[in-house]
């Protein structure tokens, strides 16, 4: 039997790796690939000393809105529909996520909550402090 070239390599307990960090792929927008397939950006995922994988991180275009998503999901809902004080925390978790390094993440993560940008700086100072 052949393997697969666009699925990762599968020595035994490395599905229990794959597993384990699958929320962490899906978190950060990264997929595994096989390792022969590999580019020079991926970063090789070693399973006892064997390159099993090459896990390919999301391009930095649409980060912003990956992060909000995620931020959306562990809230429970659209950043417009959370009370003030779940704003307050999605801009927190925005903020530890490294979110507003992005050019215009303030104006857009207000435009996702349909506040001003000011308030969003309000709640950065209000981290900060």
């Amino acid at each position: 039997m052949t393997a697969d070239p666009h699925r990762p390599v599968d020595p035994v307990g490395a599905s229990s790796l794959f597993a384990a960090i699958k929320p962490v792929l899906d978190a950060v927008g990264a997929e595994l690939v096989h390792p022969d397939r590999r580019q020079p950006s991926d970063v090789p995922l070693v399973w006892d000393g064997q390159v099993v994988a090459g896990v390919r991180t999301a391009p930095l275009h649409g980060a912003l809105d990956r992060l909000i998503e995620s931020v959306e999901a562990e809230l429970g809902g659209r950043l417009r529909d959370l009370r003030r004080e779940d704003k307050q925390r999605a801009v927190r978790l925005l903020d530890e996520r490294g979110a507003f390094v992005l050019r215009r993440a303030v104006e857009d993560v207000a435009d996702a909550m349909r506040v001003s940008r000011i308030t969003v700086y309000n709640y950065l100072n209000a981290i900060h402090r």
